[in-house]
């Protein structure tokens, strides 16, 4: 392993050593047991088959938003909009489950590929926008999260007549029997395959094709790119939209899977937003987002046992423990950037 891959790798370890480390100080100074706050994060986690299912589950859509942040970040946008890619991409998911009558087979893939679309088409606005008239990508994105939220409000009302539409068909389900017998019933679907196999195919693009290549090269200096002749403005618009896709496919998750309708929201669903830190953990790296995937989702589901007897800790409390690590991660980063800065002027001279 060279001298960058470990620093890569250690830096977000460290991180949540640190993180823990810090949090359980935060405790002590609240009048909290650390070990038996801890303890109960850990059985929260993987206590019982049926919180290793919920776990999953709650993996399921993280890794997909993270794996959109950090496409778009890989190739220089910051894709804000995951959110609203997100929203409309469960809508479009649970609007072909209810309208349409078909094997399971074909049902299904259909659902998923409604959403991915749908995801696309809402980033692509952003992207077009970038590309053609130079509008910062991350004002636009954050505005159509809010649009994504009222619209598909408005068309959930429209179609359903009430705040909730019917659940979906069975045939577009992504429940998995065989999970559901063994993690007593819970949640945990089958989207967590389409999650791993959306990684492996980024993680292809990003490093063993041309067009992994220009994205990555426009994403880390556009002038070159254009003079080496690469079409920039359509490598924006292409970064966006397989960004959006990859929302999309996380809002499935949420439509075919976890809840199986759409409902009315009073505000986000914060999985978008969460994707950030996720991509963050995972240092923008496709098997990366895996990883800070697993702990984000662990300690946002594992944090709900906190509260009960014998901890009592606020679940609150998980919150500040991730926005510690995520410091550390990013003053990592921020002090290898100057380490190596420094020592590169110092070879210099």
């Amino acid at each position: 392993m060279n001298k960058k891959r470990f620093v890569t790798f250690f830096i977000p370890v460290l991180a949540i050593l640190l993180g823990l480390i810090v949090g359980a100080i935060i405790m002590i100074i609240s009048g909290y047991d650390p070990i038996v706050g801890y303890t109960q994060l850990w059985e929260g986690i993987f206590g019982d088959p049926y919180v290793i299912g919920e776990t999953v589950r709650q993996i399921t859509p993280y890794i997909l938003s993270g794996l959109a942040v950090a496409f778009a970040f890989k190739t220089g946008l910051f894709n804000i909009g995951v959110e609203g890619q997100l929203i409309v991409g469960w809508f479009a998911a649970v609007w072909v489950g209810l309208s349409f009558e078909l094997p399971a087979v074909i049902h299904i893939p259909l659902a998923v590929l409604a959403a991915g679309i749908a995801g696309s088409l809402w980033a692509f606005i952003p992207g077009i926008l970038k590309a053609r008239l130079g509008v910062n990508e991350v004002v636009v994105t954050i505005m159509l999260n809010y649009v994504a939220l009222h619209v598909t409000n408005a068309l959930i009302r429209g179609i359903a007549g009430k705040d909730t539409t019917d659940r979906i068909a069975e045939t577009a389900s992504l429940r998995i029997p065989f999970f559901e017998e063994i993690t007593m019933y819970s949640r945990m679907h089958g989207g967590i395959f389409i999650a791993i196999i959306a990684v492996i195919i980024i993680y292809f693009i990003l490093q063993k094709t041309k067009l992994g290549y220009e994205l990555k090269s426009v994403g880390f200096n556009q002038d070159a790119s254009k003079y080496a002749g690469m079409n920039v403005s359509r490598n924006i618009v292409i970064s966006m939209v397989i960004s959006g896709f990859l929302a999309g496919l996380a809002g499935a998750m949420e439509g075919l899977g976890t809840f199986e309708y759409a409902a009315t929201k009073t505000g986000t669903t914060g999985i978008g937003f969460d994707g950030i830190a996720v991509a963050v953990l995972g240092a923008n790296h496709p098997i990366g987002v895996v990883f800070g995937a697993i702990l984000f989702g662990g300690l946002k589901y594992g944090s709900l046992n906190m509260p009960n007897p014998p901890a009592q800790i606020p679940s609150e409390m998980i919150t500040v423990i991730i926005a510690i690590i995520i410091f550390f991660v990013a003053s990592g980063y921020l002090f290898q950037w100057l380490y190596e800065k420094f020592s590169k002027k110092k070879g210099v001279k």
